[in-house]
């Protein structure tokens, strides 16, 4: 049987249910349901503002406050699948709304409907429902309905949006073209890739500009992908330094935000929050088919108790605050700061240390870690902490540096020292110095205070003079124990007489609050060493480097082949070029140099706050200390760190 089309249409506008005072009806490209009395007039008065939901159960005091922003009035609810269940919850659940409309979009041909946009147009409030946020931008891109999206927020009347309704509100949004919904682990291996589908220019909603958002947040494991969308957004800007932030929505939470700019979280768990979420894009230039790279994270927690404001990027009150990093793909959480230390590498062997020559050195390390921690806690640089921790060492005779320094053949104490800060790669050295009682305070002022990297001998002296760093007569270097120790050296011409001590040189790296890393290494040197010997603490690349997003390295052991294999540059480049994890890119690094004939270790601290610490079968003295822990240290090679 052939019906007429004219009649097929007919049918298709009749009435088709009417129940509980709703009715439903059929229309080309969308199907349309009302609830309440639609001609009756507004009781309150209408005021703009967003309520951006995070897409689980309906919270009842957020969609409260909507109304009330709606002056209880008619509210218009668009989707693009199912049917009335929000408009029940806004009339029947949740109450005290005049009326509400909803229009489930099957097509783009519903977007230029004069009964639609009639309807958007007089809307006291306009409420996006969830379901497939490609729907949405097939349907309403660059159409009337879009349009009048703008011009309802313009109007200063509220617009409300959850689970895919949220997502497409930012400047720029994930669309999901694919018709999939990628995750985590697949966006943060290939940001840049097709499945990262990332729209712009869809609505154009002032308060949201700058913000990506996402929702489902926290149950859905979603930080990740939302990085990789800033990083792929942050692609499309036509200016590089624009900052872009993420704001991710808990499903128990909703962010009602006021035409200022300043929002309430509401939250029907103890722990649901909109997360405002600032990474440092132009940093990490990402390229495609490669994981994503992002060395600094800072995520703020906006809870019921919290104050927002998405114009300022501000919460007061936040329920909490994290740093994080991106390694490769790998997202990990940082400590606010984090501090590693070495004092030398050497045999090792616990039979041939006391009980209370363990418990010293211990002792002096956990003060060196104390000291640079301190530092760190108050908000202090890297540069800084690094600086405090060696300090410490170079006045402690235990250790090989500073006042425990070994002699040359002719019986002096000759220091080398660097430092490297990881922010500006700038860099200080200073070998062969004599007076100075603290040689790392010295490489920094080299660094600062002059137009050099490195300066020796008789010049370096006479630089820390004029610089008014703190002169110590030579004696003060001298102890008993390193003296006889040269004693012994001459008698029988051998080099090494401490085996627990073969390569007796201190170090530290840092990673600060504010993500920057820095390196410093400070030795005396090797019993009986001639010729105005230096090693590798001083040569920057050989026994320390730094640079911010990568590693911050000190070694210490056979400087001779350390400086041969640049080994502390070599990890930071194991780590940007192979890809490697820091573990594993220190581990390759002293195994390399131990392939040439060196023997001894390294520290290494990248961005995700967590050190490494490598020995090519020696044991080394050395800790660790980080925001929220206390500090470990461990001597012998089989010792692990927690």
């Amino acid at each position: 049987m052939i019906i007429p089309t004219g009649l097929v249409r007919s049918i298709a506008l009749l009435p088709l249910l009417i129940c509980g005072g709703a009715s439903i009806a059929g229309a080309a490209d969308y199907r349309y349901f009302k609830v309440g009395d639609l001609a009756a007039r507004t009781p309150g008065q209408v005021t703009g503002g967003l309520l951006l939901m995070g897409g689980g159960d309906r919270n009842v005091d957020a969609l409260r406050w909507f109304i009330r922003k709606a002056g209880n009035g008619h509210i218009v609810v668009l989707r693009a699948s199912q049917g009335p269940e929000v408009a029940d919850e806004f009339y029947r659940d949740v109450g005290g709304v005049t009326s509400v409309e909803t229009f489930v979009f099957t097509g783009r041909g519903a977007a230029t409907d004069k009964r639609i946009l009639a309807s958007l147009a007089k809307a006291d409030g306009i409420f996006i429902a969830g379901g497939d946020q490609a729907r949405y931008v097939r349907y309403w891109e660059d159409t009337p309905v879009a349009a009048a999206l703008d011009a309802h927020v313009a109007a200063n009347k509220p617009l409300g949006g959850t689970s895919a309704g949220l997502a497409i509100l930012g400047e720029f949004l994930y669309g999901a073209m694919d018709d999939g919904s990628i995750k985590s682990a697949e966006a943060l291996a290939d940001p840049l890739g097709p499945a990262n589908t990332i729209e712009q220019n869809f609505l154009h909603i002032s308060l949201l500009r700058g913000i990506v958002t996402d929702t489902h947040f926290r149950e859905r494991d979603r930080l990740g992908r939302l990085l990789a969308f800033l990083a792929k957004a942050h692609a499309l800007t036509k200016d590089q330094n624009t900052q872009l932030w993420g704001l991710g929505v808990d499903e128990s939470a909703a962010v009602a935000v006021e035409p200022d700019g300043s929002a309430h979280v509401y939250s029907t768990e103890p722990n649901g929050a909109a997360w405002l979420v600032k990474a440092d894009l132009a940093a990490d230039a990402q390229m495609p088919g490669r994981p994503l790279q992002l060395r600094r994270v800072e995520a703020v927690g906006a809870g019921p108790q919290s104050t927002l404001n998405v114009l300022r990027r501000t919460v007061s009150a936040p329920a909490f605050e994290r740093v994080y990093a991106v390694v490769h793909g790998e997202l990990s959480e940082v400590p606010r700061w984090s501090l590693a230390i070495h004092g030398g590498a050497g045999v090792l062997d616990r039979a041939e240390m006391s009980a209370e020559k363990v418990a010293a050195y211990r002792a002096s390390l956990d003060a060196a870690l104390r000291a640079g921690g301190a530092v760190l806690e108050r908000g202090g640089s890297a540069l800084d902490a690094v600086e405090a921790a060696i300090r410490l060492l170079e006045d402690d005779p235990l250790f090989n540096a500073g006042r425990g320094a070994v002699f040359t053949a002719d019986g002096r104490n000759e220091l080398d020292a660097s430092i490297m800060d990881g922010a500006t790669q700038r860099a200080g050295a200073v070998a062969g110095v004599t007076r100075t009682r603290h040689p790392v305070s010295l490489a920094r002022a080299v660094m600062e205070k002059s137009p050099h990297v490195m300066l020796a001998r008789d010049g370096a002296d006479k630089f820390s003079l004029e610089r008014g760093l703190e002169q110590v007569d030579p004696a003060w270097f001298k102890t008993e124990e390193r003296w006889q120790q040269l004693l012994e050296w001459r008698r029988k011409n051998v080099a090494v007489l401490d085996k627990t001590h073969l390569y007796g040189t201190v170090g530290a790296v840092a990673l600060d609050h504010l993500g920057h890393l820095a390196a410093a290494t400070s030795t005396g040197g090797m019993t009986g060493k001639r010729w105005g010997r230096i090693g590798d603490s001083p040569v920057i690349g050989a026994g320390t480097y730094a640079k911010d997003g990568e590693c911050a390295v000190s070694a210490t052991g056979s400087g001779e082949y350390f400086i041969r294999d640049t080994a502390a540059r070599q990890v930071c480049d194991r780590v940007r070029w192979n890809g490697q994890n820091l573990a594993a890119a220190a581990h390759d690094a002293i195994m390399e140099v131990g392939s040439i004939g060196g023997d001894g270790g390294l520290i290494a601290m990248g961005v995700t706050g967590e050190p490494a610490f490598a020995i090519n079968d020696l044991g080394m003295y050395r800790g660790r200390y980080s925001a929220g822990h206390e500090p470990a240290t461990a001597i012998f090679a089989d010792e692990l760190l927690p």
